[in-house]
């Protein structure tokens, strides 16, 4: 399976420039939806991505969880996710049947409180409230 098509290396792209034009202009990143959902099928990680560096594309950010209870924020290379392979040698997949209903830091607030990314509407929309409250 490829892990990004042509149209998802695109927006990824796009988003990766605007985040790179706001940083340019001392403007605050802008919250994207996550574009791409890829995990191992045979252990527990997890990739929600949001962008590519517009200067070195191999290099994606977003919700990473590698399964031990603390995702973060950050930067992975496409390059490594293509490589990886979990316990049994299956290979990262993309999740076909994704479809963002946040913006990322939603996704990453949920994931925070339930120790891993999430897509449970009641801990989305829990997660979204208390981001408002916060503003």
């Amino acid at each position: 399976m490829k892990l990004l098509t042509t149209s998802i290396r695109e927006q990824l792209l796009r988003n990766g420039q605007e985040r790179a034009a706001r940083n340019q202009a001392g403007e605050d990143d802008p919250d994207h939806l996550p574009v791409v959902k890829l995990f191992t099928p045979d252990a527990a990680c997890t990739w929600l991505l949001t962008e590519l560096d517009p200067e070195e594309p191999d290099i994606a950010f977003g919700l990473c969880d590698l399964g031990m209870g603390c995702p973060e924020l950050g930067s992975v290379r496409i390059s490594e996710l293509e490589a990886l392979r979990g316990r049994l040698g299956l290979p990262v997949e993309r999740d076909l049947h994704f479809q963002p209903a946040y913006p990322l830091s939603v996704y990453a607030r949920a994931a925070w409180n339930a120790e891993g990314i999430t897509e449970r509407p009641d801990e989305l929309a829990a997660a979204a409230q208390a981001g408002e409250g916060a503003r």
